[in-house]
Protein backbone atom coordinates (compact mmCIF):
# COMPACT_ATOMS: atom_id res chain seq x y z
CA UNK A 1 0.00 0.00 0.00
CA UNK A 2 1.55 3.39 -1.34
CA UNK A 3 1.92 5.92 1.42
CA UNK A 4 1.45 8.97 0.28
CA UNK A 5 2.82 12.77 1.23
CA UNK A 6 5.29 14.35 2.93
CA UNK A 7 7.38 14.21 6.64
CA UNK A 8 10.06 17.24 7.65
CA UNK A 9 12.94 15.52 8.54
CA UNK A 10 13.64 13.52 12.17
CA UNK A 11 9.40 12.58 11.88
CA UNK A 12 9.87 9.36 9.54
CA UNK A 13 8.55 7.85 12.15
CA UNK A 14 5.17 8.56 11.69
CA UNK A 15 5.09 7.56 8.67
CA UNK A 16 6.77 3.92 9.71
CA UNK A 17 3.90 3.87 11.50
CA UNK A 18 0.71 5.06 9.60
CA UNK A 19 2.36 2.67 7.08
CA UNK A 20 2.46 -0.40 9.61
CA UNK A 21 -1.90 0.74 10.70
CA UNK A 22 -2.29 -0.64 7.01
CA UNK A 23 0.15 -3.68 6.91
CA UNK A 24 -0.89 -4.65 11.58
CA UNK A 25 -3.70 -3.29 11.95
CA UNK A 26 -5.93 -3.45 8.82
CA UNK A 27 -6.57 0.76 7.93
CA UNK A 28 -8.12 0.59 4.51
CA UNK A 29 -8.13 4.58 4.34
CA UNK A 30 -6.89 7.30 6.50
CA UNK A 31 -4.85 10.69 6.90
CA UNK A 32 -2.69 11.95 9.82
CA UNK A 33 -1.38 15.33 9.99
CA UNK A 34 1.07 16.65 12.90
CA UNK A 35 1.95 20.79 13.35
CA UNK A 36 4.92 21.39 15.50
CA UNK A 37 4.68 25.70 16.16
CA UNK A 38 2.62 26.19 13.63
CA UNK A 39 3.99 24.59 10.57
CA UNK A 40 2.87 21.74 9.32
CA UNK A 41 5.60 18.62 9.47
CA UNK A 42 3.50 15.39 9.04
CA UNK A 43 0.90 15.26 5.56
CA UNK A 44 0.04 11.51 4.94
CA UNK A 45 -3.07 9.71 3.01
CA UNK A 46 -2.84 6.33 1.93
CA UNK A 47 -5.58 3.26 0.60
CA UNK A 48 -9.46 4.33 -0.46
CA UNK A 49 -11.63 7.02 0.28
CA UNK A 50 -14.48 4.32 1.11
CA UNK A 51 -13.95 1.43 3.57
CA UNK A 52 -15.19 -0.75 1.09
CA UNK A 53 -14.70 0.83 -2.56
CA UNK A 54 -17.69 -1.51 -3.80
CA UNK A 55 -20.68 -0.25 -2.01
CA UNK A 56 -21.68 3.19 -3.67
CA UNK A 57 -18.50 3.00 -5.68
CA UNK A 58 -17.98 2.64 -9.37
CA UNK A 59 -15.06 0.59 -10.67
CA UNK A 60 -13.37 -2.65 -9.05
CA UNK A 61 -12.61 -2.56 -5.61
CA UNK A 62 -9.72 0.28 -5.00
CA UNK A 63 -10.89 2.43 -7.83
CA UNK A 64 -11.31 5.41 -5.53
CA UNK A 65 -8.05 6.40 -4.30
CA UNK A 66 -7.78 8.60 -0.46
CA UNK A 67 -6.63 11.98 -1.79
CA UNK A 68 -5.04 15.15 -0.29
CA UNK A 69 -8.46 16.86 0.77
CA UNK A 70 -10.36 13.50 1.47
CA UNK A 71 -12.60 14.24 4.26
CA UNK A 72 -14.45 11.48 6.88
CA UNK A 73 -16.59 12.01 9.70
CA UNK A 74 -14.78 11.86 12.38
CA UNK A 75 -17.55 10.72 14.95
CA UNK A 76 -16.57 12.03 18.88
CA UNK A 77 -13.66 13.99 18.19
CA UNK A 78 -16.63 16.52 16.76
CA UNK A 79 -16.83 17.53 20.34
CA UNK A 80 -13.67 18.90 20.74
CA UNK A 81 -14.05 21.16 18.06
CA UNK A 82 -17.67 21.88 19.38
CA UNK A 83 -16.24 23.18 22.56
CA UNK A 84 -14.64 25.73 21.42
CA UNK A 85 -17.88 27.59 20.48
CA UNK A 86 -18.71 28.10 24.32
CA UNK A 87 -15.15 29.11 25.01
CA UNK A 88 -14.53 31.57 22.65
CA UNK A 89 -18.27 33.19 23.83
CA UNK A 90 -16.12 33.59 27.44
CA UNK A 91 -13.30 34.58 26.06
CA UNK A 92 -15.38 37.50 24.01
CA UNK A 93 -17.68 37.71 27.36
CA UNK A 94 -20.63 36.72 25.91
CA UNK A 95 -21.55 33.65 27.85
CA UNK A 96 -20.75 33.29 31.92
CA UNK A 97 -18.97 29.56 32.08
CA UNK A 98 -20.77 29.32 35.99
CA UNK A 99 -24.23 30.49 34.67
CA UNK A 100 -26.92 28.07 34.88
CA UNK A 101 -27.88 26.99 31.94
CA UNK A 102 -31.53 27.68 32.06
CA UNK A 103 -30.43 31.60 32.40
CA UNK A 104 -30.01 31.53 28.83
CA UNK A 105 -32.17 28.68 28.26
CA UNK A 106 -35.14 28.87 30.06
CA UNK A 107 -37.30 26.00 28.99
CA UNK A 108 -34.25 23.58 30.29
CA UNK A 109 -34.95 24.38 33.99
CA UNK A 110 -37.50 21.32 33.93
CA UNK A 111 -37.32 18.45 36.59
CA UNK A 112 -34.48 20.28 38.62
CA UNK A 113 -31.87 21.31 36.29
CA UNK A 114 -32.11 24.51 37.62
CA UNK A 115 -28.80 24.10 39.24
CA UNK A 116 -26.84 22.84 35.84
CA UNK A 117 -24.29 25.18 34.58
CA UNK A 118 -22.77 26.03 31.77
CA UNK A 119 -19.71 24.41 33.01
CA UNK A 120 -21.22 21.39 33.81
CA UNK A 121 -22.46 20.89 29.93
CA UNK A 122 -18.71 20.73 28.77
CA UNK A 123 -17.23 19.47 31.72
CA UNK A 124 -19.84 16.01 31.84
CA UNK A 125 -21.22 16.52 35.23
CA UNK A 126 -24.61 18.08 33.85
CA UNK A 127 -26.13 14.45 34.92
CA UNK A 128 -27.98 14.05 31.33
CA UNK A 129 -26.23 11.29 29.64
CA UNK A 130 -29.28 9.42 28.25
CA UNK A 131 -33.40 10.03 27.16
CA UNK A 132 -35.97 8.58 28.91
CA UNK A 133 -37.47 8.60 25.38
CA UNK A 134 -34.65 7.74 22.82
CA UNK A 135 -34.97 9.62 19.36
CA UNK A 136 -35.71 8.23 16.25
CA UNK A 137 -33.17 9.24 13.24
CA UNK A 138 -35.21 11.74 11.59
CA UNK A 139 -36.03 13.45 15.23
CA UNK A 140 -32.39 13.95 15.87
CA UNK A 141 -31.69 15.13 12.86
CA UNK A 142 -33.81 18.05 13.21
CA UNK A 143 -32.13 21.31 15.46
CA UNK A 144 -35.54 21.65 17.52
CA UNK A 145 -36.31 18.21 18.39
CA UNK A 146 -32.92 16.85 20.12
CA UNK A 147 -32.23 20.18 22.47
CA UNK A 148 -36.45 20.02 23.65
CA UNK A 149 -36.17 15.69 24.34
CA UNK A 150 -33.08 16.88 26.45
CA UNK A 151 -34.94 20.07 28.51
CA UNK A 152 -37.58 17.56 29.27
CA UNK A 153 -35.39 14.77 30.72
CA UNK A 154 -34.89 14.74 34.64
CA UNK A 155 -30.81 14.06 35.50
CA UNK A 156 -29.75 10.58 36.74
CA UNK A 157 -27.55 12.23 39.08
CA UNK A 158 -27.34 15.16 41.02
CA UNK A 159 -25.76 17.90 38.76
CA UNK A 160 -22.38 18.71 39.49
CA UNK A 161 -21.73 16.07 42.15
CA UNK A 162 -20.24 13.20 39.36
CA UNK A 163 -19.41 12.85 36.10
CA UNK A 164 -20.09 10.10 33.47
CA UNK A 165 -19.75 10.82 29.31
CA UNK A 166 -22.58 12.76 27.31
CA UNK A 167 -22.20 10.76 24.17
CA UNK A 168 -25.07 12.13 22.27
CA UNK A 169 -26.96 14.61 24.48
CA UNK A 170 -23.58 16.91 24.66
CA UNK A 171 -24.20 18.05 21.35
CA UNK A 172 -28.09 18.71 21.73
CA UNK A 173 -27.01 21.26 24.72
CA UNK A 174 -24.42 22.96 23.56
CA UNK A 175 -26.11 23.19 20.28
CA UNK A 176 -29.03 25.10 21.97
CA UNK A 177 -26.87 27.13 24.62
CA UNK A 178 -25.17 28.53 21.59
CA UNK A 179 -28.08 29.39 19.58
CA UNK A 180 -29.37 31.20 22.58
CA UNK A 181 -26.41 32.90 23.46
CA UNK A 182 -26.10 34.22 19.72
CA UNK A 183 -29.57 35.01 18.75
CA UNK A 184 -29.71 32.08 16.66
CA UNK A 185 -26.56 31.32 14.75
CA UNK A 186 -25.73 26.90 16.07
CA UNK A 187 -22.62 25.71 16.82
CA UNK A 188 -22.14 24.46 12.80
CA UNK A 189 -22.95 27.99 11.60
CA UNK A 190 -20.53 29.83 14.21
CA UNK A 191 -17.49 27.34 13.53
CA UNK A 192 -17.62 27.69 9.72
CA UNK A 193 -18.04 31.68 9.82
CA UNK A 194 -15.93 31.89 12.85
CA UNK A 195 -13.27 29.15 12.92
CA UNK A 196 -13.00 27.16 9.80
CA UNK A 197 -13.35 30.28 7.20
CA UNK A 198 -10.67 32.31 8.96
CA UNK A 199 -8.37 29.27 8.88
CA UNK A 200 -8.90 27.52 6.14
CA UNK A 201 -9.87 24.38 7.61
CA UNK A 202 -11.54 21.68 5.90
CA UNK A 203 -13.60 20.61 8.56
CA UNK A 204 -17.44 21.24 8.78
CA UNK A 205 -20.24 20.53 11.65
CA UNK A 206 -22.99 19.96 8.79
CA UNK A 207 -21.34 19.60 5.41
CA UNK A 208 -22.61 21.96 2.75
CA UNK A 209 -24.16 20.78 -0.28
CA UNK A 210 -21.53 22.12 -1.96
CA UNK A 211 -19.01 19.53 -0.54
CA UNK A 212 -21.24 16.88 -0.57
CA UNK A 213 -21.92 17.20 -4.48
CA UNK A 214 -17.91 17.23 -5.47
CA UNK A 215 -17.32 14.24 -3.50
CA UNK A 216 -15.33 15.77 -0.47
CA UNK A 217 -16.24 13.15 2.06
CA UNK A 218 -15.79 9.09 1.27
CA UNK A 219 -17.72 6.04 2.95
CA UNK A 220 -17.46 4.85 6.52
CA UNK A 221 -17.88 1.48 8.29
CA UNK A 222 -17.00 -0.58 10.68
CA UNK A 223 -13.49 -2.90 10.25
CA UNK A 224 -13.38 -6.35 11.52
CA UNK A 225 -11.10 -6.71 14.70
CA UNK A 226 -7.85 -7.36 13.70
CA UNK A 227 -5.50 -9.68 15.39
CA UNK A 228 -2.18 -8.05 15.88
CA UNK A 229 0.44 -9.32 14.01
CA UNK A 230 4.65 -9.56 15.91
CA UNK A 231 3.39 -11.47 18.64
CA UNK A 232 1.70 -8.33 20.00
CA UNK A 233 -0.89 -8.67 22.45
CA UNK A 234 -4.73 -8.60 22.19
CA UNK A 235 -6.44 -5.95 23.99
CA UNK A 236 -9.62 -6.78 25.65
CA UNK A 237 -12.10 -4.82 27.75
CA UNK A 238 -12.58 -5.46 31.04
CA UNK A 239 -15.36 -7.40 32.29
CA UNK A 240 -17.57 -4.29 33.75
CA UNK A 241 -17.15 -2.43 30.52
CA UNK A 242 -17.81 -5.61 28.31
CA UNK A 243 -21.33 -5.86 30.86
CA UNK A 244 -22.07 -2.30 30.64
CA UNK A 245 -22.46 -2.46 26.75
CA UNK A 246 -24.23 -5.67 27.16
CA UNK A 247 -26.49 -3.73 29.60
CA UNK A 248 -29.86 -3.04 27.67
CA UNK A 249 -30.64 -0.84 31.14
CA UNK A 250 -26.86 0.29 31.84
CA UNK A 251 -26.35 4.15 31.80
CA UNK A 252 -23.43 2.90 28.71
CA UNK A 253 -25.99 1.59 26.56
CA UNK A 254 -28.94 3.77 27.17
CA UNK A 255 -26.61 6.82 26.69
CA UNK A 256 -25.50 5.72 23.14
CA UNK A 257 -28.87 4.33 22.50
CA UNK A 258 -30.22 8.26 22.55
CA UNK A 259 -30.92 8.02 18.79
CA UNK A 260 -32.35 4.50 18.12
CA UNK A 261 -31.60 3.31 15.75
CA UNK A 262 -28.41 5.46 15.18
CA UNK A 263 -28.91 6.97 11.56
CA UNK A 264 -26.45 5.89 8.78
CA UNK A 265 -23.05 7.90 8.68
CA UNK A 266 -22.87 7.63 4.65
CA UNK A 267 -26.06 9.42 4.47
CA UNK A 268 -25.74 12.73 2.64
CA UNK A 269 -28.96 14.33 4.90
CA UNK A 270 -26.63 13.02 8.36
CA UNK A 271 -23.73 14.28 7.04
CA UNK A 272 -25.48 17.70 6.15
CA UNK A 273 -27.20 17.91 9.85
CA UNK A 274 -25.22 19.86 12.69
CA UNK A 275 -24.67 17.09 15.32
CA UNK A 276 -21.78 18.46 17.35
CA UNK A 277 -21.63 15.69 19.48
CA UNK A 278 -21.13 12.97 16.31
CA UNK A 279 -21.16 14.01 13.21
CA UNK A 280 -18.12 16.30 12.09
CA UNK A 281 -16.79 15.89 9.02
CA UNK A 282 -12.85 17.02 8.59
CA UNK A 283 -9.46 16.11 6.74
CA UNK A 284 -6.97 14.97 8.88
CA UNK A 285 -5.17 18.59 7.70
CA UNK A 286 -8.30 20.31 9.28
CA UNK A 287 -8.27 18.45 12.54
CA UNK A 288 -4.64 19.18 13.13
CA UNK A 289 -4.50 22.51 11.67
CA UNK A 290 -7.70 23.76 14.38
CA UNK A 291 -5.59 22.42 17.52
CA UNK A 292 -2.68 24.05 15.93
CA UNK A 293 -4.50 27.38 16.08
CA UNK A 294 -5.83 26.69 20.28
CA UNK A 295 -2.39 26.82 20.90
CA UNK A 296 -0.71 29.49 19.10
CA UNK A 297 -0.14 30.79 15.28
CA UNK A 298 0.11 28.87 11.92
CA UNK A 299 1.52 29.70 8.93
CA UNK A 300 -0.21 30.26 6.13
CA UNK A 301 -2.69 31.98 7.60
CA UNK A 302 -2.45 35.90 6.01
CA UNK A 303 -4.01 37.34 9.68
CA UNK A 304 -3.44 36.53 13.23
CA UNK A 305 -5.99 33.73 13.76
CA UNK A 306 -4.46 31.77 17.05
CA UNK A 307 -7.90 31.18 18.62
CA UNK A 308 -7.63 30.58 22.48
CA UNK A 309 -6.10 33.24 24.70
CA UNK A 310 -3.30 31.72 27.35
CA UNK A 311 -5.93 31.85 29.97
CA UNK A 312 -9.06 30.44 27.48
CA UNK A 313 -6.21 27.70 27.10
CA UNK A 314 -5.58 26.73 30.55
CA UNK A 315 -9.35 26.71 30.97
CA UNK A 316 -9.84 24.34 28.55
CA UNK A 317 -7.49 22.05 29.67
CA UNK A 318 -7.51 22.32 33.56
CA UNK A 319 -9.18 19.08 35.08
CA UNK A 320 -12.89 19.37 35.88
CA UNK A 321 -13.71 15.68 35.90
CA UNK A 322 -11.51 12.72 36.85
CA UNK A 323 -11.89 9.29 38.05
CA UNK A 324 -14.67 6.57 37.66
CA UNK A 325 -16.60 7.51 34.93
CA UNK A 326 -20.61 6.69 35.03
CA UNK A 327 -21.07 6.04 31.58
CA UNK A 328 -17.96 4.80 29.86
CA UNK A 329 -17.17 2.95 33.25
CA UNK A 330 -12.82 3.25 33.03
CA UNK A 331 -11.12 6.26 34.89
CA UNK A 332 -11.59 9.60 32.51
CA UNK A 333 -10.51 13.08 32.58
CA UNK A 334 -11.96 16.31 31.38
CA UNK A 335 -11.44 19.73 30.83
CA UNK A 336 -13.73 21.76 29.69
CA UNK A 337 -14.94 19.85 26.51
CA UNK A 338 -11.44 18.43 25.99
CA UNK A 339 -10.86 14.90 27.39
CA UNK A 340 -7.15 15.00 29.50
CA UNK A 341 -4.35 12.95 28.87
CA UNK A 342 -5.12 9.88 30.95
CA UNK A 343 -4.65 5.56 30.53
CA UNK A 344 -7.87 5.34 28.99
CA UNK A 345 -7.35 8.43 26.11
CA UNK A 346 -3.57 9.06 26.32
CA UNK A 347 -2.16 11.60 23.92
CA UNK A 348 1.34 13.19 23.89
CA UNK A 349 1.77 13.93 27.74
CA UNK A 350 -0.20 15.22 30.84
CA UNK A 351 -0.77 18.79 29.40
CA UNK A 352 -2.46 17.69 26.33
CA UNK A 353 -6.08 18.00 25.67
CA UNK A 354 -8.14 17.14 22.42
CA UNK A 355 -10.76 14.23 21.70
CA UNK A 356 -11.26 10.82 20.28
CA UNK A 357 -13.73 9.73 17.96
CA UNK A 358 -15.17 6.45 19.09
CA UNK A 359 -13.42 3.85 16.91
CA UNK A 360 -10.81 5.49 15.41
CA UNK A 361 -10.81 9.58 15.15
CA UNK A 362 -8.12 11.59 17.51
CA UNK A 363 -7.23 15.16 17.32
CA UNK A 364 -5.39 16.95 20.50
CA UNK A 365 -2.98 20.00 21.13
CA UNK A 366 0.07 19.66 23.61
CA UNK A 367 1.25 23.24 24.32
CA UNK A 368 4.34 22.25 26.03
CA UNK A 369 5.53 20.50 22.93
CA UNK A 370 4.02 22.85 20.38
CA UNK A 371 2.57 19.82 18.80
CA UNK A 372 -1.01 19.47 17.02
CA UNK A 373 -1.92 16.44 15.73
CA UNK A 374 -5.19 15.10 13.31
CA UNK A 375 -5.85 11.46 12.18
CA UNK A 376 -9.37 10.58 10.74
CA UNK A 377 -9.59 6.97 9.22
CA UNK A 378 -12.46 5.42 7.07
CA UNK A 379 -12.92 2.39 9.11
CA UNK A 380 -14.38 2.37 12.93
CA UNK A 381 -13.29 -0.43 15.24
CA UNK A 382 -14.68 -1.40 18.51
CA UNK A 383 -12.13 1.00 20.69
CA UNK A 384 -14.32 4.03 22.09
CA UNK A 385 -11.59 6.47 23.28
CA UNK A 386 -7.81 4.73 22.31
CA UNK A 387 -7.61 3.25 19.01
CA UNK A 388 -4.28 0.81 18.71
CA UNK A 389 -3.70 2.86 15.44
CA UNK A 390 -3.73 6.14 16.52
CA UNK A 391 -1.78 5.67 19.48
CA UNK A 392 0.59 3.98 17.34
CA UNK A 393 1.01 7.56 15.60
CA UNK A 394 0.76 9.45 18.94
CA UNK A 395 3.94 6.87 19.99
CA UNK A 396 6.08 7.85 16.84
CA UNK A 397 5.33 11.73 17.32
CA UNK A 398 7.14 11.53 20.67
CA UNK A 399 10.07 9.54 18.90
CA UNK A 400 10.44 11.88 16.14
CA UNK A 401 10.53 14.61 18.87
CA UNK A 402 13.05 12.85 20.44
CA UNK A 403 14.69 12.71 17.19
CA UNK A 404 14.27 16.22 16.52
CA UNK A 405 16.15 17.31 20.00
CA UNK A 406 12.69 18.47 21.93
CA UNK A 407 12.91 17.37 25.59
CA UNK A 408 10.23 14.56 25.36
CA UNK A 409 10.68 13.53 28.93
CA UNK A 410 9.26 17.05 29.87
CA UNK A 411 5.98 16.24 27.44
Amino acid sequence: MDVHGTVAEGFEPVRDAFAGNFAALGDRGAAVAVYRAGRKVVDLWGGTRDVDPTDGAAGPPGAEPWRRGTAQVVRSATKGVAAAVPLLLHQRGELDLDAPVGEYWPEFKAHGKERVLVRHVLNHRAGLPVLDRPLSPDDALDPLRGPRAVAAQAPVWEPGTDHGYHALTYGWMLDELVRRVTGGRGAGEWIADEIARPLDLDLWVGLPAAEEAAGRAGRVGRLPEAEPTGGGPRLRPKRAVTEAYGDPASLTRRAFAAITPFPDQNDPAYRAAALPATNGVATADGLARFYAALIGDVDGVTRRVRLFDPATMERARAEESAGPDRVLVVGTRFGLGYMLHGSASPFLSPGSFGHPGRGGALGFADPEAGVAFGYVTNGFRKTVTADPRAQALVRAVRESLRRTGSDVDRV
